[in-house]
């Protein structure tokens, strides 16, 4: 255990891991409550308008990074805008510019990450933002049924047209070699946040880079996952919280986190007739299950249904995770 002394209770070291929106919208909370923050990324996505820059260029997929980058950017709102911008026809159509951006700088630079230490310098993030690795990678859905689908935008499209479920998810190469900032982020950190984002997709395979589970298990940090709202279509339709957990401990460790934090503010009808006409369904909180893979599940109203979508709200996401903080820490010893 640290030593709690040593612990900065205002400004706490917080790591972050994940992928897709979800994680986005979580830092963009995040950096009001610390300036202490890391976002481990990951690069596993081949599919819109980073796959294509992938393939044509050879480097890691952007997209992910950019939003995260976005999400900590400390800019006037024009350069926010001109990052967010796609371009509507042409052989860019749908390319968002900050993609090229950093595509761009990845050319200028000796390795991905340098790439992505350069556009923070220029966006003047809160924070910093991390490639899990720097090694080109692609994931591999293996199905209850025997079906095996490289690509990870190829895993949803096979699981729908089925009746599988997702048996586990693998990395090609096996065991990519961490971005050893990533690693010394996560033993320096005093909490640790997995999620929200697609399971199989976004936070799992940030779990098959060499060394990152494990450094994870080892932490004396406190550890939480946040667990998606809503279940996704293509990915874990039925899965109830406990089912996100064992999944993430089969492909990582049971000591992964201690914590799994979930919302309870209810969802209005009309949307989530919406989101059962897609296939999905609020996540369903079997709180002794969860408890009985070692967890604990805590609740509070983080989502926000004001778009018409269910997203988690970023300030009072923040807000939650930083309240459990300062209660579990420093007076107080869990694990």
């Amino acid at each position: 255990m640290k030593n709690p002394s040593s612990w900065n209770n205002s400004q706490p070291r917080v790591v972050v891991i994940g992928g897709g929106t979800g994680l986005s919208t979580m830092l963009r909370g995040l950096k009001n409550q610390t300036r202490n923050l890391t976002a481990i990324v990951t690069v596993a996505d081949d599919g819109g308008g980073s796959g294509v820059l992938r393939d044509e260029l050879g480097m890691p997929p952007p997209g992910d990074i950019r939003n995260c980058l976005q999400a900590l950017a400390n800019t006037e709102q024009t350069m926010a805008d001109l990052l967010a911008y796609r371009f509507p026809e042409g052989r860019l159509k749908g390319q968002s510019f900050g993609n090229l951006f950093l595509a761009a700088l990845n050319g200028m630079s000796r390795s991905f990450d340098e790439a992505v230490a350069k556009m923070s310098e220029v966006l003047a993030i809160t924070g910093r933002v991390l490639p899990v690795t720097n090694e080109d990678v692609r994931l591999i859905a293996e199905f209850d049924d025997g079906g095996v689908v490289p690509g990870e935008s190829h895993i949803a499209d096979y699981k729908r047209g089925r009746e599988c479920n997702i048996r586990r998810i693998r990395m090609e190469p096996e065991l990519p070699e961490a971005l050893p900032e990533s690693l010394e982020a996560i033993r320096q950190a005093e909490m640790i946040v997995l999620g929200p984002g697609s399971l199989y997709t976004s936070v799992i395979p940030n779990l098959l880079v060499k060394g990152i589970a494990q450094a994870v298990a080892e932490s004396d940090a406190m550890r939480v996952y946040v667990l998606n709202v809503m279940t996704q279509d293509g990915e874990t339709e039925g899965y109830t919280a406990s089912d996100h957990v064992r999944a993430l401990q089969a492909h990582g460790s049971r000591r992964l986190f201690d914590f799994c934090l979930a919302n309870d503010a209810p969802i209005p009808a009309d949307i989530r007739a919406k989101y059962a006409a897609e296939g999905a369904c609020p996540t369903v909180l079997d709180i002794q299950e969860v408890e009985r893979l070692g967890v604990r599940l805590l609740t509070a109203p983080v989502a926000d249904c004001s778009s018409g979508r269910v997203r988690h709200d970023p300030q009072r996401l923040a807000r939650e995770l930083m309240a459990l903080y300062r209660e579990k820490s420093p007076t107080r010893i869990y694990g």
